[in-house]
């Protein structure tokens, strides 16, 4: 089994805090775009032979795009990739994109699961970090991808605002529990180098909330969405049974995924590269008949150590067997030494020949993955 993401990076205007590749170039870009995608998949069909299981067009906004540039791009995948008939298709979508004509089409095309960026609830909050939706859109934009049957909705949310307190976060996890969609994403706001949200941080103009705040907003958003019936299958995703992203559970389970559009990441075990992130030389080598990326070839201490980052984010952990067949007695050892400082206080266990991350585990996953790798 195997994965497409398909990079979509137009935006109306950049959110303040976003540190992914994305371009405000008019609409005179998208159909070169759109074709240069098409060319990129025809050239990378020898990339991964697996069947594909999951399509995901990430952004961006891939919602901007016109519908008739999305279908060509869907049937290109069609006619040279071998997609399960039941394969996952994710949308990403701005909620006051969503319309009945927009969404009928999307059904028609085959997408079944939609990714709506929420962020807030607050309009003064999203106001801050320049969405360009409002509260209310969000409840519209569900309704209306219900009424068109498309019932796998998932949304993304943010915590750790400036000012934000703790009754703030509480609305905002008290909204998204009213639209009972079957998905959630929660993030702490981050203030990422080279982002307008990090300059206004440098100046002094915001503040970050206090850590203890954060972590208390974490700790209320597992307790809240548990007790209505959401699993915790990631450090920040949420979903009912059944709803898994299957999608995003690929990239924490060392599944191959091609990577198309500029700036896109792919990965087949051995290997993982990158497109170039500009739109404009994007194209320009695409119509060469060349792939204008980076490659990394990976060396074993490297699998490890992405190995690590990746599964035990999941509530699975890492396999014991898979990690003696995959990279033999020396690394399960070093792991298991690792880990045992970690078992003995609790912060990791041990179910089923699985090592995983403990509730209380999750407050310090960053450094009890860490310390797993190898470093070297």
């Amino acid at each position: 089994m195997a994965g497409i993401y398909i990079h979509i990076p137009f935006c109306k205007s950049r959110c303040i805090y976003c540190g992914f590749y994305s371009t405000t170039l008019g609409d005179s870009y998208k159909t070169a775009y759109a074709d240069a995608l098409c060319k990129e998949l025809q050239l990378r069909t020898d990339y991964v032979s697996e069947t594909i299981e999951t399509i995901y067009f990430g952004g961006g906004t891939p919602s901007l795009m016109p519908v008739q540039l999305l279908q060509t791009i869907l049937k290109t995948i069609f006619q040279h990739y071998h997609v399960n008939k039941n394969a996952e298709i994710t949308m990403e979508c701005n909620p006051d994109d969503i319309t009945g004509p927009f969404v009928s089409a999307l059904k028609a095309m085959g997408v079944n699961r939609v990714s709506l960026g929420v962020q807030t609830f607050s309009d003064e909050r999203l106001a801050l970090i320049r969405r360009r939706h409002s509260a209310a859109d969000v409840k519209k934009a569900i309704q209306c991808l219900q009424r068109h049957e498309i019932y796998n909705i998932s949304i993304d949310l943010m915590f750790g605002f400036p000012n934000e307190t703790l009754n703030d976060w509480a609305f905002d996890i008290k909204r998204a529990l009213a639209l009972k969609v079957t998905h959630i994403s929660a993030y702490s706001l981050m203030f990422e180098e080279s982002t307008p949200l990090y300059d206004m941080l440098e100046k002094g103009e915001i503040k970050e909330v206090p850590e203890d705040v954060s972590l208390n907003m974490y700790k209320m958003l597992i307790a809240q969405l548990k007790e209505n019936g959401y699993e915790q299958y990631e450090i920040s995703n949420f979903a009912l049974p059944g709803f898994r992203s299957r999608h995003n559970s690929s990239y924490w389970k060392r599944i191959p995924y091609i990577g198309i559009g500029a700036a896109a990441h792919s990965y087949n075990i051995t290997s993982r590269q990158w497109n170039i992130s500009n739109v404009q030389q994007y194209i320009a080598t695409i119509g060469k008949n060349s792939i204008p990326m980076e490659i990394e070839h990976l060396d074993k201490p490297t699998m490890y150590d992405d190995w690590i980052t990746t599964a035990m984010r999941t509530c699975e952990g890492i396999d014991l067997r898979e990690l003696h067949q995959e990279f033999g007695e020396k690394y399960e050892k070093y792991f298991m030494d690792q880990a045992q400082q970690y078992l003995n206080r609790g912060w990791l266990e041990q179910v089923n020949n699985h090592i995983r991350l403990t509730q209380q585990g999750l407050f310090v996953s960053d450094m009890v993955m860490s310390d797993l790798m190898i470093a070297e």
